[in-house]
């Protein structure tokens, strides 16, 4: 179950959070400049949109956050699109 302070949590994520969530999953690429989250998978995953600076601009990643409740614990799933 997910107590409302934990959705709160969850929808609300600093870029700096989601930068070491990533980093826990592997993602190796720059830091994150800006985050917004974009809403609930139907398999309840959380997912946010990450903004980085590239040579010439911008370019961005979707991060989907997963929370376990038996661990109390979030996990990310990194992959590079071309949202910007």
């Amino acid at each position: 179950m997910i107590t409302a302070d934990t959705l709160k949590v969850l929808t609300t994520f600093t870029v700096r959070a989601l930068y070491r969530a990533a980093q826990d999953a592997g993602y190796k690429g720059a830091n994150f400049s800006s985050c917004k989250f974009l809403g609930i998978t139907n398999g309840g995953q959380f997912w946010d949109q990450a903004v980085f600076q590239v040579a010439g601009g911008t370019d961005s990643t979707k991060v989907f956050l997963t929370y376990d409740h038996t661990e109390d614990r979030v996990f990310a799933d990194v992959q590079l699109t071309d949202f910007a």
